[in-house]
């Protein structure tokens, strides 16, 4: 691994009380731009919604070559690979920088088990989401030296890519321009917030802002002279120190404030920093917010939602009909919790609604593979927009094979759910739909017990998938079934094991035999009171014939209110999947890796598996086109 780093010194800076920067500490030289790279994803909203995102610059990339992918989808790059070979157990990654380990060793490691070939991998790579032209995003399978992509966009579906923004080249971000967050502020101005990871290892907080505001790609970026900042804090570990948020006005107007995750022992806390020009702070008495046992907060999020309107708010927006989320990435088990709640600003407080569905212990943003996710505001069009990162789960090797690893999640909007009260909802941005092409419709499919019916669609691996699942509630009223209390989407396992009432739903990316499968399905459990209760869950468990990815199920409850009838929305991206239910009360990301459906062996279906119920079906597909994501056109201008 190529790294560029001063020697940390003798001296144990864990065991130290609180930590002080070396005054006039050396300058590191700038890092050559041909040493490996690896991101990290910043977001915010410019005016032209540029997108800041940090990728690993390796050696160039394969030589393209015309195979059977390529010719089934000329727009999706292939690359030349050799079949994958047995490969030495890979080194741990991360945890020496303090955060956690950062290769899949569930899937690594020792021999491939599977044979897997040019096409095969070539077919994985998506078409229409958000991804480096090539290397690694974000928590890559190959931790390293991590910077700031760039690449800016006029609708979040079509990209260009733009020069590195920023590289770590200070003595204070020297181990890694890590996780930040922007702010625009009211005279036009946009300030960086940013954690660097020191020379001896400590995660501090830095400023950058443009050189040029006038420059509408904002192009070149320079690191404040005050830098660092911020340094942890009495009592905070030196490496659990990261992730400012955007900011948000204090109640006088007169001062900014952020948020920092951190930790004590196993307890999660958001510490809150308040500030008039970005470079002098004070720490606020407390912590914004706490939860016992979950651990270490990271890429915390905190932003407020609107009661009444289905619109998105500017971060410093609070008062009556407000609510305030706060999220938190949970560094111990890679998921993104969070929770609504009451943000009272005098007392430097955030009180969850329910405090049995906490940060770290209630919802999620998603279900599946979805980490280390951000808002912003879009104050063009006044909603909220998120943002996630979707890692890859199978072996390492795999992906120093295809040259790539991980995306960006398909940008979604967040609302208050004025209908139950208790959730936000997701759902994929309009913009998305520009992709649209043939469309297909399949209108009152009756579905009876164990049944499975094909649907004829064009381009399985881009489909855009909307369907909804009609039951009589009569019908659930009336199934006599063992009560189900029990049932839960990760432990069910998966659609193959039958109940009186599920599951029931689509499959996507299924070859013919039926050999390769992924059910998108619901499941309704009826408890000891007789109520019925609705789950809605991802099968990967025949997702391939290959041992070396990871395949498990997963999945939650989704509220389902009276006269509702069920309704699921997928995205299908080659390797990726995004599903949402009921409007996007409930959400999962899919990380797909089959060896025989692809390309145009991928097929489509609608089952039911239920053993007392019959469901009548519709559904309409969509084949998604490819987006335009490419370097800027330098040469043009």
């Amino acid at each position: 691994m190529a790294t560029a780093s001063s020697p940390a010194p003798p001296h144990d800076l864990e065991r130290a009380t609180s930590y002080s920067p070396i005054p006039g500490a050396p300058r590191a030289e700038a890092q050559p731009r041909t040493k490996k790279l690896l991101a990290t994803i910043l977001f915010a909203s410019f005016f032209l919604l540029s997108l800041i995102l940090l990728i690993i610059k390796q050696e160039p990339d394969p030589q393209p070559k015309l195979n059977e992918a390529s010719a089934q989808n000329p727009s999706t790059p292939t690359y030349s690979f050799s079949p994958a070979r047995p490969q030495a157990e890979p080194p741990s990654r991360g945890v020496e920088q303090g955060v956690s380990e950062k290769v899949f060793q569930r899937v690594s490691g020792g021999n491939l088990s599977f044979t897997w070939t040019n096409v095969m991998l070539s077919w994985q790579r998506t078409a229409y989401h958000f991804q480096p032209e090539k290397n690694w995003m974000n928590d890559s399978a190959v931790w390293g030296n991590i910077t700031w992509g760039h690449a800016v966009s006029r609708d979040l579906i079509h990209w260009l890519h733009l020069p590195y923004a920023m590289v770590p080249d200070q003595w204070y971000d020297i181990n890694g321009v890590w996780t930040g967050s922007a702010t625009i502020l009211p005279d036009g101005r946009i300030i960086m917030l940013y954690t660097g990871d020191t020379y001896d290892v400590v995660q501090v907080q830095c400023l950058a802002y443009p050189a040029n505001l006038s420059d509408p790609l904002l192009l070149e970026w320079v690191k404040d002279r005050n830098n660092p900042v911020l340094v942890p804090p009495p009592g905070i570990g030196l490496k659990d120190f990261r992730d400012p948020t955007t900011a948000w006005l204090s109640p006088d107007g007169g001062k900014w404030r952020i948020t920092i995750g951190s930790k004590v022992n196993k307890t999660g806390i958001s510490l809150v920093y308040e500030t008039k020009d970005f470079i002098k702070y004070e720490l606020l008495d407390g912590y914004l917010h706490q939860v016992p046992g979950t651990g270490m907060w990271e890429c915390i999020d905190f932003y407020p939602v609107s009661l009444t309107e289905a619109n998105g708010l500017d971060t410093s927006a609070n008062g009556p009909g407000i609510k305030h989320v706060l999220k938190a990435s949970l560094d111990d088990d890679k998921n993104d919790y969070y929770a609504l709640g009451t943000y009272d600003p005098i007392k430097n407080k955030w009180t969850p609604d329910d405090p049995d569905l906490d940060v770290g212990i209630g919802l999620r943003y998603d279900y599946g593979k979805y980490y280390a996710s951000k808002t912003f505001y879009d104050q063009n069009k006044q909603r909220r927009i998120l943002w996630g990162w979707i890692r890859e789960t199978d072996a390492e090797e795999l992906d120093l094979l295809k040259g790539w690893a991980c995306v960006q999640s398909i940008p979604r909007t967040v609302v208050f759910d004025q209908k139950t009260g208790s959730n936000i909802l997701q759902w994929p941005v309009e913009e998305v739909e520009s992709l649209r092409s043939d469309s297909f419709e399949f209108n009152d499919v009756k579905l009876g017990p164990g049944s499975v019916v094909p649907l004829k669609v064009d381009s399985a691996s881009e489909l855009d998938i909307v369907a909804s699942f009609d039951i009589h509630k009569e019908t659930i009223d009336e199934a006599t079934a063992e009560a189900d209390t029990g049932y839960d989407c990760p432990t069910s396992g998966g659609a193959a094991n039958r109940g009186v009432l599920g599951p029931f739903g689509i499959v996507v990316l299924a070859d013919d035999t039926l050999s390769e499968l992924t059910p998108i399905y619901f499941y309704i459990a009826k408890g000891t009171n007789g109520k019925a209760v609705t789950h809605f869950c991802a099968d990967e468990l025949r997702s391939s014939k290959a041992a070396d990815v990871d395949k498990i199920v997963y999945g939650s409850k989704v509220p389902v209110l009276q006269h509702e009838k069920l309704s699921i929305r997928s995205l299908v991206d080659h390797s990726i999947v995004e599903s949402f239910a009921q409007g996007g009360r409930t959400v999962f990301t899919s990380r797909i890796y089959p060896t025989k459906a692809i390309g145009h062996a991928a097929r489509v279906l609608l089952f039911n598996n239920a053993t007392g119920l019959s469901v009548t079906a519709s559904v309409k597909t969509w084949k998604m086109d490819s987006a335009d994501i490419r370097p800027f056109p330098f040469d043009q201008l």
